[in-house]
């Protein structure tokens, strides 16, 4: 299966933690783009559109593995915007690093954790999440998303994407096993009270244009 193939275990150099590290960087795009059903660059595009990311604001994505929707932000946001990337997995910013030197964007990529973000606090205009917080146990989805709160300014926004739970059982056990982690166990619309329990407001979930991927968002106060 894949997650054999692929495997999910830590590397050296690479921070601990107790949420899925995917070490399979050099495959990452490629199944990135399969699991999306080749509409990557148009699902990059929307998530930076339904944050609603603007010239000159500083962006933060968490769990940015190869960098893909970083680099989308960081040409929304312009040279007058700051875009940085962080990845528990070495490899992956390895990765994400080469790719923002070949499309000549000014992102900063480091090796971190959304439960322990290395910023200061109120720190971002915006951070996004991309198919990653199905890889986190229920209280490090809790801790990280506290986190992503307090390196928010006051006013800022946070927005994630992530897959949508298929509602047939049998297919819901095959993805789970096949991918081997969380994915398919709930859907972002689940975190709304976790959301507002770190101190977001406006806090907003559902499907979005493409079937398969659901949205969550709020603000800061």
């Amino acid at each position: 299966m894949l997650k054999h193939i692929l495997g999910h275990q830590d590397r050296v150099g690479a921070p601990a933690t107790r949420g899925v590290t995917i070490r399979w960087a050099r495959f990452y795009d490629a199944v990135t783009g399969l699991l999306l059903l080749g509409q990557e660059p148009a699902v990059r595009a929307m998530t930076v559109d339904l944050a609603a990311v603007q010239p000159g604001e500083r962006v933060l994505e968490v769990g940015c593995g190869t960098g893909s929707l970083a680099l989308a932000a960081a040409r929304r946001a312009g040279a007058s915007g700051q875009v940085y990337g962080i990845d528990p997995d070495p490899t992956m910013i390895a990765v994400a690093r080469k790719k923002a030197t070949q499309a000549r964007l000014a992102v900063t990529f480091e090796v971190g954790l959304i439960e322990k973000l290395p910023f200061a606090a109120a720190e971002f205009d915006v951070v996004l999440s991309s198919l990653m917080l199905h890889h986190l146990p229920d209280d490090l989805q809790a801790l990280g998303l506290a986190e992503v709160r307090r390196v928010l300014k006051p006013g800022g926004r946070f927005l994630a994407v992530d897959f949508e739970p298929p509602t047939a059982p049998l297919a819901q056990k095959f993805l789970s096993h096949v991918l081997g982690h969380r994915m398919m166990r709930g859907g972002l619309s689940d975190l709304q009270p976790v959301l507002a329990a770190a101190g977001f407001t406006g806090i907003e979930a559902g499907r979005t244009r493409m079937r398969l991927l659901s949205f969550l968002g709020g603000r800061t106060a």
